[in-house]
């Protein structure tokens, strides 16, 4: 219109055209956005496939050098005895060693960027591989079992049985798979992650499942046999220890 005046913008001056204004460019935080820490929504919080973060209050064990990060008042103590120590070698063949995270904050936890997965406990109990532990609550209960036979190196497969009350965090290779026991069910030995307590566990002698893993080596392992009824279940990954 004749002898209108344009648009007044910040400080008097005139109010840029649309076609002017300038984008404001994306910060680092705004790129990396999808990233942001999850809030928290419990004991245990999963902040991807890979992280998971507990906050604490009563303690928590965890694998020594899984501790990616922690916010707060938190002590790592690495001089417990038993399970919250060093299960040696030698009397189970295999090596845990497991800090306990007290104090008051938020540690977040990883291993070799490995699927981690919180299960809750209740009041069950539960079989799981020492390869796949990587946290637990410290109210959990554990106690070292072995499933003995002449044709597993070192005379057995040693496992925990973890029961309630509390949470674990199990780590697996790929997306497990949980498959029902509704019949005589055989799972390599090296795949297995873990399985519901109650069953019967033998070593099959009619499965051998041969690899070639290495020049000299008969790249062969064993599968086991669990023999159970509604209700139970094994869990398997996609990869073999």
């Amino acid at each position: 219109m004749p002898g209108a005046q344009p648009p007044v913008g910040a400080f008097g001056g005139p109010e840029p055209l649309p076609s002017q204004v300038q984008p404001t460019p994306p910060g680092a935080m705004n790129s990396l956005a999808p990233y942001r820490e999850v809030p928290t929504a419990g004991r245990w919080t999963q902040q991807n496939g890979k992280l998971v973060k507990v906050t604490l209050g009563p303690d928590a064990l965890a694998l020594r050098g899984s501790m990616v990060a922690y916010q707060g008042n938190v002590e790592f103590d690495y001089k417990g005895g038993g399970l919250r120590g060093l299960i040696e070698g030698k009397l189970t063949g295999q090596s845990l060693k497991l800090m306990t995270c007290k104090g008051s904050g938020e540690v977040f936890l990883a291993q070799d960027a490995a699927d981690l997965h919180i299960v809750e406990l209740g009041s069950s109990s539960l079989c799981i591989n020492a390869k796949n532990l990587l946290a637990m609550d410290a109210t959990v209960r554990t106690e070292v079992r072995r499933i003995e036979s002449a044709g597993i190196p070192g005379g057995g497969l040693f496992h925990f049985e973890v029961s309630g009350p509390g949470s674990v965090v199990v780590m697996t290779k790929g997306s497990p798979m949980t498959l029902p026991v509704q019949g005589p069910t055989f799972a390599d030995m090296n795949a297995l992650v873990a399985w519901t307590t109650g069953m019967r566990v033998s070593v099959s002698t009619q499965v051998r499942i041969s690899r070639q893993i290495y020049a000299g080596s008969s790249g062969e392992a064993l599968a086991l046999q669990f023999m159970g009824f509604a209700g139970h279940f094994v869990v398997v990954q996609p990869y073999e220890v």
